[in-house]
């Protein structure tokens, strides 16, 4: 039977929050003028600290890239805002975000500091733009995750992979890592209060804390070598990596086109 966090528990990590959120904003202010090490240590710290606060167990399987293997890029399916918490303390990483977070308060500071790379998803040009930019950030040997689903699910299924970002994969010649994250509650079952489904981060984030505990299972398959691969099929290869792990069906729909990524 699932477990619901006492109220004196939950009132706890209320007060834990606010100090570790403003602890990461005062260290965003000087985080883009410390080498990539050290950037990498402080972003790996805090994501650590964070899921501590939220009683978020982080188990990792497969092998994750060595610091010094570049040009790495990460596909992962989307549950939740908390992916990036959870990619970002097991193995630091720049993301690719819809330019809305850009103007969220709070968190989107903290992203805008941490060299969050932000696409118009309405604007199906902008899709070049992006894929330069992940390109360069590659050269330069840092990590970038990117989620092709394009939106969030329950973590019950997959949506369609999006192979516009991946583009960027094979203009580098990168490894292509497909991440599979799994949320699990007390009982062992799919957790679906760590999905954002809600219309906003604080519904979220109570659904979030009602829970006792949540285990995340982070999976690291076999990296995929793009060079001699298009973006299509490293949608494909990557979608079905990820659905074999986590043994969920993948969803086509016509309606996935909302996502506002053009359907490849």
């Amino acid at each position: 039977m699932q477990k619901t966090t006492p109220l004196l528990l939950r009132v706890i990590r209320m007060v834990r929050l606010p100090f570790q959120i403003a602890s990461g904003l005062l260290q965003s202010i000087v985080y883009p003028y410390f080498p990539q090490k050290i950037q990498r240590r402080m972003m790996q710290n805090w994501a650590v600290g964070l899921l501590s606060i939220l009683e978020i167990r982080l188990h990792c399987y497969g092998s994750l890239p060595a610091a010094e293997v570049p040009r790495v890029l990460f596909a992962a399916n989307h549950v939740s805002w908390l992916d990036v918490c959870v990619l970002m303390a097991a193995c630091p990483t720049r993301f690719v975000a819809k330019a809305e977070i850009s103007k969220w308060p709070v968190l989107g500071l903290l992203s805008r500091n941490a060299g969050t790379l932000f696409i118009e998803r309405a604007k199906r040009s902008d899709t070049l733009r992006i894929n330069q930019q992940i390109s360069e950030v590659l050269e330069k040997g840092e990590r970038v995750t990117v989620f092709p689903e394009g939106t969030t699910t329950t973590g019950m299924h997959l949506n369609h992979f999006h192979a516009s970002l991946l583009q960027s994969a094979v203009t580098s010649d990168a490894l292509l890592y497909p991440v599979a994250i799994s949320y699990r509650n007390s009982a062992g079952d799919i957790c679906q209060e760590a999905a954002y489904i809600e219309p906003s981060l604080v519904l979220s984030l109570q659904r979030i804390l009602s829970q006792t505990s949540i285990d995340v299972n982070l999976t690291f398959n076999q990296p995929i070598q793009c060079g001699l691969k298009n973006r299509r099929e490293l949608a494909r290869l990557s979608e079905q990596a990820i659905a074999d792990t986590l043994v969920l069906p993948i969803a086509h729909k016509e309606a996935e086109k909302l996502s506002g990524l053009p359907d490849e």
